[in-house]
């Protein structure tokens, strides 16, 4: 599901229409050298049990999601991990770069049989062309399940 609600097949077809309408212009014309610069993070926050209790309910499983539970000063602390942007969209027959910065996992994109392994502090390059229109998960193998976004390729001309 995208932000604010729309299906994928919905978006896809709303920026086929725009591009028909000329509403996107030519740079964004199918067989262009995009580089895309993308971060793994991991937002955190924390309190004290006397600001807020901890919480009862359980997380998913994975490691996607951590509750650390209070320590000796009442302080607790939750984490999770995802990708931004958490979605890419190109055209087919685009050369994408993704250039990822990040926390450590195992990552995949799928439809395109490409992996590739993201390391704390150093960046993560890799190219490929979207040959294949449609819409693709990319996720890290470690941080499930929070840690997945979408490769939306238009079909271009």
């Amino acid at each position: 599901m995208f932000r604010h609600g729309i299906e994928a097949g919905a978006a896809v077809a709303i920026l086929l229409s725009l591009t028909a309408m000329g509403s996107i212009g030519p740079a964004q014309a199918a067989g262009m050298k995009r580089t895309i610069t993308m971060v793994a993070v991991e937002p955190k926050g924390g309190t004290t049990v006397d600001k807020e209790p901890f919480p009862s309910a359980r997380l998913p499983e994975g490691k996607g999601y951590e509750l650390k539970p209070a320590d000796a000063s009442g302080r607790w602390e939750v984490s999770t991990y995802r990708w931004d942007p958490n979605q890419i969209i190109v055209n087919r027959g685009d050369e994408v770069t993704l250039e990822i910065l990040g926390v450590n996992g195992a990552t995949s994109i799928d439809g395109y049989d490409i992996s590739f392994t993201v390391k704390r502090g150093q960046l993560t390059t890799v190219t490929f062309t979207a040959d294949k229109a449609g819409v693709f998960k990319f996720r890290c193998g470690v941080h499930q399940p929070s840690m997945v976004g979408e490769l939306i390729v238009l079909p271009g001309d």
